[in-house]
């Protein structure tokens, strides 16, 4: 495909941005194939037991890539381990050591993390790129406004835009000279308008793949509305081929708020759409618990998808409830259960949830 055709989305409303396509172990990156979504362990790695733990929560939240930090030769010493029994490719986020990086392509890492003009000299970088061109492995090329070059901080003023593009560009060609074309580029900035700006910047410098997100966006509150606002832009204008939500605390989160964002722009599906009202005065029953409790039932769903409506009231509760697979509405001293737009139940408010848990559990375990 040429550098300036499409690649529609699901959304006709969203045009994807042609990239070329990148092969990551058994993954495409770019391309049509779908964004796929990221995440990074948070235990110490050279804990084998305690990362593989991790990867396997992360892999249940449905993450689809998971990157390590891998700091010095006795977390190297670990990758092989863990990359033999890891349910999901990895990635290896090397910095400063070129041996690091040697070391984690043999282990059997599908793509490294690094920007090579910090792993020392050309030499270096040819010894990299050319181990990784053997075994297969992909490069990213990871920009965060944090660690900018010296002398881009003095052209620029500051961690511009601007600035981190040609920083990228300039590890880039650094890969390029030595022959290796395998490359994913990241931009990140802990603000939405420099991240946004910087990407926008890119895709029209090249058409290697983009992994999107805010940087240190802050912690599951502040931090997912950073992410969502900033990297909905970014999909909404058709930019991202992998995406990672950067949060304090459990990665898993990160996973989980992902796949929303992607959910909310109907790109990507997962099993579970759950629609509920915020309530307000009209509503009579604790929407709140019940919403909760149902949440926690489908938290173990893996079926088809599915949409889930729970709401508060008889004004929008009915039409909301109705267009669901399965949905309840709330009213004044009994409550409407639909199953695929008819009424199957009507409870009275203290046995609804009850009732409402009966008609889930026959589709959940029908799917299941």
């Amino acid at each position: 495909m040429a550098e300036d055709e499409q690649v529609t989305s699901v959304v006709p409303f969203i045009q994807r941005q042609w990239r070329r396509e990148v092969r990551v172990g058994n993954l495409i990156i770019g391309g049509d194939a779908p964004i796929l979504v990221q995440s990074m362990t948070t235990s110490d790695t050279r804990d084998v037991e305690a990362t593989l733990q991790q990867i396997a929560e992360l892999a249940s939240a449905g993450c689809e890539l998971v990157r390590l930090a891998v700091l010095n030769s006795e977390a190297a010493k670990a990758l092989p381990e863990i990359c033999r029994r890891s349910p999901l490719p990895l990635v290896a986020d090397i910095h400063f050591d070129h041996r690091l990086a040697l070391a984690a392509i043999v282990a059997g890492v599908v793509k490294l993390r690094l920007n090579p003009g910090n792993i020392g000299s050309a030499t270096r970088v040819r010894q990299v790129a050319e181990a990784a061109e053997a075994a297969g492995a992909a490069i990213r090329i990871g920009i965060n406004s944090a660690s900018l070059e010296k002398e881009i901080l003095a052209r620029y003023g500051g961690a511009t835009p601007e600035g981190m593009v040609e920083s990228a560009l300039g590890h880039v060609h650094l890969l390029e000279e030595v022959g290796f074309e395998d490359i994913i580029i990241s931009l990140k900035a802990p603000d939405v308008p420099r991240t946004v700006q910087a990407y926008r910047l890119m895709a029209k410098a090249c058409d290697y793949p983009l992994h999107i997100g805010i940087t240190h966006a802050g912690p599951p509150g502040s931090g997912s509305i950073v992410s969502s606002v900033g990297l909905g832009i970014l999909l909404a204008e058709g930019l991202g081929d992998t995406i990672r939500v950067s949060l304090t605390g459990d990665p898993v989160l990160e996973v989980q708020t992902a796949f929303r964002i992607l959910e909310s722009l109907e790109i990507r599906r997962s099993s579970v759409r759950l629609i509920s009202c915020p309530t307000c005065g009209r509503c009579r029953v604790d929407l709140a618990a019940i919403t909760s409790e149902v949440e926690r039932l489908l938290s173990t769903y893996h079926g088809e998808p599915l949409t889930v409506a729970v709401m508060g009231c008889e004004v929008n509760g009915p039409g909301e409830a109705k267009e669901a697979d399965i949905g309840l509405a709330a009213g004044q001293g009994q409550g409407l259960i639909f199953v695929k737009g008819e009424v199957v139940a009507k409870a009275e408010p203290d046995n609804l949830l009850q009732a409402f848990i009966e008609e889930l559990n026959k589709i959940r375990f029908v799917s299941t």
